[in-house]
């Protein structure tokens, strides 16, 4: 193999710096292929684009893996488009409504709302936010809190779950990987075992009921929530997903449709065990299709839509998800050509002069995607870069994978959660109605502590490789928050947590 040096690690480069500079994924990859390309074929621009089209772009097309995935991501982009214009999501969230007659109870009921709409994480806050946005409204609630809530059950939700369009995307940039570097690895499997230490989102997610049975908030949400702003030039119109004759089934009975399918090709045991990928590929695709179906059925029988509309949001949510397909063809061939080029080992011989520690890749892999995302607001597009560089090191210095992979993970969601220009960020406070500064301001000193005991995990787990060490890091923010409440003698509720429901006012009206 030729060897190119420090050239080899140019398309990286570049693809960080204009991720960076512009925010635009698609050119900063294909900007880097075609560097990559033109490095490759002796700086020719006219053979370079032959080569790129001929070679690169039409060989990911073709490649069975490939297609097999860019196959499921349609069908997935299909379906969730049906659920969001279905109202079912709506109609299940509002179902709750007259169970809120409390703070903790408004709080926690728009948590596991937003944990069960998990097959979108765009979708989370545009449904979830204005439906639970009045009774925080009532309950003196700060809506800087509900942005947070919305914030930390979208995307730390679909990260971790493999059956989604996150989990698929994540998975076919791991096949790839592991397909380049030889190795006989089951990238579903792996994608399974690296969930005890994605340890960011994990936290995200546990933070919130930690938080509300403590009673407890500090930082700039504090002040937000002993005197709550009345923000209502923020709110946003959610009513495309308030659809006449819904039903909270629209969510549940698909989902069950998905995931008995799942089973029933699968058997029980693929939620741990080892399944080829073209097996665990055809079965989703089959879950989502039938699912889709289901969903149809029960919108035209309740008569939400005409089939007409139907498969025209069908259609259009197969279309949504050309842009991700665009970024997994361009990923796909960037890592091809770090091989090409050798870019992992240039990096590997650097790295080796260094003399870093092996155990120390998890970390660093962290800390460098949390920058990355940060400053792109695109956790899937920091994973596009991040993958074909940190698994070829992570394999030859012989790095914990499993905990590398979670690290990765856990980076690109960190940048992203406190990134001002994250599109899940930026949804979040518009779907709660509150200022998006002051959104970013309140969840950052939340979002910090949960980064810093997941850098204690990377760099304990890089020497140990210890799946328990999750539970370790839920323990210690529990114990953080403890000591907070004691340290401040915090108060979080003024006045009383109670209130009645809409369905008592509504009784006290009617004897008035």
């Amino acid at each position: 193999m030729v060897s190119y040096g420090v050239l080899s690690i140019i398309p990286i480069l570049i693809a960080v710096f204009l991720s960076i500079k512009t925010k635009n994924v698609v050119l900063s990859l294909f900007s880097s292929v075609f560097c990559g390309i033109f490095i490759l074929n002796g700086y020719n621009p006219l053979e370079t684009t032959k080569v790129l089209v001929g070679k690169y772009f039409i060989n990911q097309l073709t490649d069975s893996y490939n297609a097999g995935v860019i196959v499921l991501m349609i069908f997935i982009g299909g379906f969730i488009e049906l659920m969001m214009m279905s109202g079912g999501a709506y109609a299940f969230a509002e179902s709750f409504k007259n169970s809120i007659n409390s703070k903790t109870k408004a709080q926690l009921l728009a948590y596991f709302t937003g944990i069960m709409i998990f097959f979108s994480d765009l979708g989370t806050p545009l449904i979830v936010g204005p439906i639970f946005s009045p009774f925080f409204k009532r309950l003196k609630l700060s809506k800087e809190k509900l942005a947070f809530i919305l914030d930390s059950t979208s995307s730390p939700v679909a990260v971790l779950v493999p059956f989604i369009g996150w989990g698929v995307f994540i998975i076919g940039l791991l096949q790839k990987e592991f397909e380049l570097l030889n190795l006989s690895l089951s990238d579903y499997e792996s994608f399974i075992k690296s969930i005890p230490f994605n340890v960011y989102p994990i936290l995200a997610l546990t933070i919130i009921p930690a938080l509300t049975l403590l009673k407890l908030d500090f930082g700039p949400m504090r002040i937000f929530e002993n005197n709550p702003i009345d923000e209502s030039a923020f709110e946003i119109d959610n009513s495309k997903y308030h659809v006449e004759n819904a039903k909270g089934s629209f969510v549940w009975m698909p989902i069950l449709v998905l995931l008995g399918t799942l089973f029933s090709m699968l058997g029980v045991s693929f939620i741990t065990s080892r399944v080829s990928g073209s097996a665990f590929r055809a079965a989703l695709t089959s879950g989502y299709l039938y699912a889709a179906l289901v969903l149809m059925g029960l919108m035209l029988f309740y008569k939400s839509k005409t089939f007409k509309e139907i498969f025209s949001i069908y259609l259009n949510g197969m279309k949504k998800m050309s842009e991700i397909v665009i970024i997994l063809i361009l990923a796909w061939s960037l890592g091809v050509i770090n091989k090409d080029l050798g870019a992992d080992q240039f990096l590997i011989g650097f790295l080796k002069t260094l003399d870093i520690n092996s155990g120390f890749i998890p970390a660093i892999a962290f800390i460098f995607g949390a920058v990355i995302s940060f400053s792109t607001g695109s956790s899937w597009g920091t994973y596009s870069i991040m993958v074909p560089l940190v698994i070829p090191m992570a394999v030859t210095f012989n790095a914990p994978l499993y905990v590398t992979i979670g690290a990765i993970l856990s980076g690109g969601l960190f940048g992203d959660h406190v990134s001002p220009i994250s599109d899940t960020t930026i949804l979040s406070s518009a779907g709660a109605g509150c200022d998006h500064i002051n959104h970013v301001k309140t969840q950052t000193p939340y979002a910090i502590v949960n980064a810093i005991l997941a850098i204690s995990v990377f760099l304990i787990g890089g020497f140990t490789q210890n799946s328990s060490l999750i539970l370790f890091a839920i323990i210690s923010q529990i114990a953080i928050l403890i000591g907070i409440k004691i340290f401040t003698k915090n108060r979080f509720y003024k006045g009383d947590d109670k209130c009645s429901t809409f369905q008592e006012d509504l009784k006290k009206q009617q004897v008035n």
